[in-house]
């Protein structure tokens, strides 16, 4: 028999209810000898009641509280669930939670009442991933895309790619074992097409793992060019707020400053470098060197220009550090006589998206979101209606699994033996399996869940 477990549901400190939640055989037990309902009523499956923690042992109340109690399955662990929803104060809760655990409950650990839902079959692994990238969503997508999961759509893309797999397995089993039975002959170019069809499956979800690792953690945006060119104010304009200090004087930002916000539903890092130039002055040198490393380290790197300056060798020094597949240019000052030009700049930096803008009147600053915007989802996907890859372990699940299954098609090209084509379809099989948690080993499981807070 599982233990019966209990915590706080709800985070601590003060609010004004605090849940208590119960889950385990014992569960309406417990709830029986603490609780007192109003009025002489009994406790009914799934109905709030209302009356008394009382201590059995003097009769003390101890706080005036709603309690349900739900009987399994049809329950969050698939087991027996008891919430007493107390005043939402330290010592009700800390004094309740005494009584539950003194009369035949102990500490739940951390993501404990969902891992029960997850070996009672009410949730696989990836949804069960999914409520705590739910409780954590900073932005409107990132809740989007664990309500997705959770939903079982990630789920649904893995279970049909390992049935294709299954299929594969059952016709080279066969043409291994019964190779003279009246059975359909499997031919090395129908074996061909059918792994294809994997690898592209995979490679689909493999292909927006970066997408949805930006979603979950957020992307890295670094500002950099000169002083003065306008990185201050394009912060203080993305923000909405004057973060950062904005004046004539050059160098004035001698550090990195760092600021999160949200465009259109992406959590950003946003990060104001300090100007880069040759300088003698040993703090801006300092912030100079940290410029560089932070933009050696951004996800993503918007480059301002001064459009009403010429161009300087440290304009160009810059130019050859950047990565174009990773990089926003920004003509900025476009409300003053234009020296250089779009023209000037695009054989400077081939390939790289230029924005023209003016910090003064915010003109340009909408393209640069959606250019933010586009550069995460590459161009090609819906932000309505993608499959996110958020984990790290699935990502690196999915990368193994096709490895696996282009090994097996390399092996079919050149003919080998399909029991060695075998071995590498059923890998494929598995590492999907442990996505899913179907073949997945307990110390995983445990890794997984000892990410949750308590009492969820």
């Amino acid at each position: 028999m599982e233990d019966t477990i209990a915590a706080i549901a709800t985070p601590p400190g003060e609010g004004g209810i605090g849940i208590i939640r119960i889950s385990g055989e014992n569960a309406a037990e417990i709830l029986d000898r603490i609780f007192v309902p109003a009025g002489g009523r009994k406790m009914e499956n799934r109905r709030m009641t209302y009356g008394n923690i009382v201590d059995p042992v003097d009769g003390r109340k101890v706080d005036e509280v709603l309690c349900v109690f739900m009987k399994g399955p049809k329950t969050y662990t698939v087991e027996d669930v008891a919430e007493i929803n107390c005043h939402g104060g330290i010592i009700p809760l800390r004094q309740t939670l005494q009584l539950v655990l003194q009369y035949g409950a102990r500490m739940a650990e951390p993501g404990e009442f969902t891992k029960r839902a997850f070996l009672g079959g009410r949730l696989d692994l990836t949804q069960a991933e999914a409520v705590i990238d739910l409780i954590k969503a900073k932005t409107d997508k990132t809740f989007d895309v664990a309500m997705s999961q959770l939903d079982g759509r990630f789920s649904e893309k893995i279970k049909a790619i390992r049935k294709d797999l299954v299929d594969i397995l059952v016709n080279i089993t066969v043409n291994i074992d019964y190779p003279d039975e009246d059975i359909e002959e499997l031919t090395f170019e129908r074996l061909e097409k059918e792994l294809h069809k994997v690898k592209d499956s995979i490679d689909e979800l493999v292909s927006g793992a970066s997408t949805g690792r930006i979603l979950q953690e957020g992307l890295a945006v670094a500002i950099i060019g000169k002083p003065n060119v306008g990185k201050s104010s394009l912060m203080n304009s993305l923000l909405g707020d004057a973060r950062a200090i904005v004046t004539d004087i050059p160098g004035t930002t001698r550090d990195t400053i760092e600021e999160y916000l949200s465009i259109k539903g992406i959590p950003v890092r946003l990060t104001d470098t300090a100007g880069i130039r040759h300088t003698e002055d040993v703090i801006e040198k300092i912030g100079i060197e940290r410029s560089k490393a932070s933009f050696n380290q951004a996800d993503l790197v918007i480059l301002i220009l001064d459009a009403s300056r010429p161009l300087e060798d440290e304009d160009r020094e810059i130019m050859e550090r950047v990565n174009p597949e990773k990089t926003i240019a920004v003509l900025n000052k476009a409300d003053l006589d234009q020296v250089i030009t779009r023209e000037d700049i695009e054989p400077l930096l081939p390939s790289v998206r230029i924005i023209e803008t003016s910090m003064k009147t915010r003109d340009g600053i909408p393209l640069i979101e959606d250019e933010v915007v586009s550069m995460v989802y590459g161009g090609r996907v819906s932000q309505s209606e993608s499959v996110m890859v958020t984990s790290a372990r699935h990502q690196d699940l999915l990368t193994k699994a096709l490895q696996s299954v282009k090994d097996g098609i390399a092996m079919t090209e050149r003919r080998e033996a399909l029991e060695f084509i075998e071995i590498d379809v059923n890998s494929c099989y598995e590492r999907l399996g442990e996505i899913i948690g179907e073949t997945v080993q307990d110390d995983i499981i445990n890794e997984v869940f000892s990410r949750f807070c308590l009492g969820k």
